[in-house]
């Protein structure tokens, strides 16, 4: 049977099931292999905090969009134009993001009666006119998934767990997705395993022959590559980049790298990661609490190494009597906070932007830190890199935000010219025959000498009390603590000098309002502010990676427009910084669902902020 091939410029699609059904290793899968068709694409990784959730119910569903398209996308799309529904708990936790008229495939083998109670369906909606809206493919990924493994040996439980695999053949060939990789990648993950590994092939294969030759089906898809700059691209994710931003700053930096670090969501995957590259010289401490781990990176970066410590809002907490006495004395520590949901525990795997004001003021006395956000997976990178050049350059500790948007979600990222990386420099003082001054500072940018221990005529007090001016001896004195306060404070501010001016995206070149942005927020602005421009309106775009200090151009490219309107992901943090340092009316658009902005509601808010304004 001749079958239809439609030509599509974008397509978002959204695995859903239990959090042991694999949707996150499937949806991982078929994003490597759009990578390497050549897509632009962008993820959005939805799982709950538990390890394993109540099977079959509506906490327990995972779900992983991939929105990819031949052309340059920022988002991982508003709603999905294709759900993927394992059980009864994922199509009724995800329907209502689906809009109508867009296609549903789901495994009918799980609208057991059982399964339906446990969401509280009634009846089957599979067999009634609830699902009308929609164009539903009923296909029966269990059982064909254990049909197409009989004989492999394996029993129907573990048969049927190779399901995801059977799905995503059929993704696979829907949209004319390469194979090779995804077959080279199980074998590879299952190589100890190998009844397991041809298992899960033989599932991929099966659901790829399904949609070969299935009449459900008698429509595939198929998106061009998209047209990018020239260079080698590979898939990344925000933790894996902000980890290779860190390996290439010690290696630019001729520093070891030292992470001293406690496991906890969404930040651990950094830890993983930078455990395995001992050959770059990397050396990895999982500490028994967030307070020793970064009480360990402090003490490396005495010993003169690039220290670095990860965390999310819970640990940033507990490290922060550890990071007033890093600000004390005044040592390069790079501080990364990958946050999530809060207060306390909060929401572990969902994503906000909630923990810049404990960034900026959560230490006790005036304890002044530069803060460094990045805006989007690929970015990681270089937002690592600034952060270390920030460190190393002032002697200061330095905050690194991200999210747990960018730290699991990913996209095409051009691998750089490592020979074009900003030159990090490390110099360490050495012994003179004048006496050792560890707080006398270098006139541009009032770092003070970086003494590595146990070198003869450069021995020192550290410890928290308060330092004497270039002596470093212990000092109770009033007017040499305000001294020192106001040093710490000037070598924060002068980096202000060192950050390039400022890009406004203004496209008319004649905007009277300015969309403001920091961190993951960078992606839907663009999308949003694009929308509006398409609907005559012009609208000026300018997104911040230096939060403390700002840039110092920023104050009078705000005065400038007659609106500055600030979409975040709290409650108002950055505005709130904003109104006090620049007297600025700053508008906020805020959301803290857990969730990222939807470009479509970002519009229509910016089209309701932009009415009236003379434009």
């Amino acid at each position: 049977m001749a079958k239809q091939v439609q030509q599509l410029d974008r397509v978002v699609i959204r695995f859903a099931g239990d959090s042991g059904d694999g949707m996150q290793l499937a949806g991982d899968q078929f994003t490597s292999e759009t990578a390497v068709f050549g897509n632009d694409l962008s993820t959005l990784p939805n799982f709950p905090a538990e390890i394993r959730a109540p099977a079959g119910t509506l906490p327990g569903v995972s779900s992983f969009q991939l929105h990819f398209a031949d052309h340059e996308i920022t988002t991982p799309g508003d709603a999905p134009d294709v759900l993927v529904a394992m059980n009864p708990a994922a199509l009724k936790a995800n329907l209502p993001d689906l809009p109508a008229g867009r296609d549903i495939i789901v495994n009918s083998d799980e609208f057991s009666a059982r399964n339906l109670a446990k969401v509280g369906y009634a009846s089957n909606p599979l067999d009634n006119d609830a699902l009308d809206s929609w164009r539903v493919h009923k296909v029966a990924l269990t059982s064909m998934t254990i049909e197409a493994l009989k004989d492999t040996g394996l029993g129907k439980k573990e048969a049927a767990r190779a399901k995801n695999m059977f799905a995503l053949g059929l993704l696979s060939w829907m949209y004319h997705r390469p194979t090779d990789g995804t077959l080279r990648f199980l074998e590879k993950k299952f190589a100890k395993l190998p009844q397991v590994a041809a298992a899960n092939v033989a599932a991929f294969r099966a659901g790829w022959n399904y949609g070969e030759t299935t009449e459900s089906f008698g429509v595939s898809y198929e998106i061009k590559p998209a047209v990018m700059k020239p260079g080698v691209y590979r898939n990344i994710s925000g933790n894996l980049a902000l980890s290779y931003g860190l390996i290439a700053a010690s290696r630019r930096s001729g520093l070891p790298l030292f992470l001293g670090a406690y496991p906890i969501t969404p930040a651990s995957d950094i830890l993983h990661e930078l455990s395995k590259h001992k050959a770059f010289g990397v050396r990895t401490f999982q500490a028994e609490d967030e307070i020793a781990g970064i009480g360990a990176a402090l003490g490396a970066a005495f010993g003169g190494a690039l220290a670095v410590t990860t965390t999310s809002g819970p640990g940033l907490a507990l490290k922060s009597e550890t990071i007033g006495l890093a600000v004390s004395l005044e040592l390069p520590l790079v501080i990364c906070d990958i946050q999530r949901g809060g207060p306390s525990t909060g929401l572990p795997t969902k994503t906000e932007q909630t923990d810049l004001l404990q960034a900026m003021f959560g230490r006790n006395g005036e304890a002044p830190v530069p803060i460094v956000a990045a805006q989007s997976p690929g970015d990681c990178f270089d937002a690592a890199i600034e952060a270390v050049r920030i460190a190393l350059t002032y002697r200061t500790p330095v905050f690194l935000l991200s999210d747990g948007y960018l730290a699991n979600g990913s996209e095409p990222w051009s691998i750089p010219d490592l020979d074009r990386l900003p030159q990090l420099t490390a110099d360490f003082a050495v012994a003179t025959d004048e006496p050792f001054l560890p707080y006398e500072r270098d006139p541009e940018t009032l770092a003070r000498p970086w003494a590595v221990p146990g070198t003869a005529g450069l021995e020192h007090r550290i410890g928290g009390l308060e330092k004497a001016d270039k002596t470093g001896e212990i000092s109770y004195d009033p007017a040499n603590h305000a001294l020192m306060v106001g040093l710490r404070q000037s070598k924060v501010d002068r980096i202000a000098q060192s950050i390039p001016p400022l890009q406004v995206d203004d496209p008319s070149g004649v905007a009277r309002v300015v969309v403001l942005g920091w961190g993951s927020t960078h992606g839907v602005i663009d999308a949003a502010c694009h929308r509006v421009r398409r609907r005559g309106i012009p609208v000026a775009q300018l997104h911040l990676r230096h939060l403390n200090p700002f840039p110092a151009d920023l104050g009078g490219l705000l005065r400038s427009y007659d609106r500055v309107v600030l979409p975040e992901l709290n409650l108002g943090q950055l505005a709130l910084l904003l109104r006090a340092r620049y007297l600025v009316d700053v508008i906020g658009i805020n959301q803290v669902s857990g969730m990222p902005f939807r470009a479509a509601d970002l519009e229509d808010s910016l089209w309701d902020i932009l009415q009236g304004v003379d434009t």
